[in-house]
């Protein structure tokens, strides 16, 4: 099945399901969504600290000044 098959079946459940399918259909896909941008975040941090692109605490430090004063 393709994936445009898919997303118009997914479609139709969404149409067809009552309101605790709905509610639980959100949930999950959000759940994961999130989760998929957290794991892309955790990755391109881990290839920054291979990458030797990291700050020292002072240099943190003053960043998250920086933050705070915006």
């Amino acid at each position: 099945m393709s994936t445009l098959e898919i997303k118009n079946e997914l479609h139709k459940f969404i149409d067809n399901g009552d309101e605790k399918f709905v509610k639980i259909f959100y949930k999950m896909a959000k759940v994961y969504l999130e989760q998929t941008q957290k794991d892309k975040m955790i990755s391109e941090g881990e290839e920054d600290i291979k990458e030797g692109r990291t700050y020292d605490l002072k240099d943190s430090r003053k960043m998250i000044g920086n933050w705070k004063e915006k």
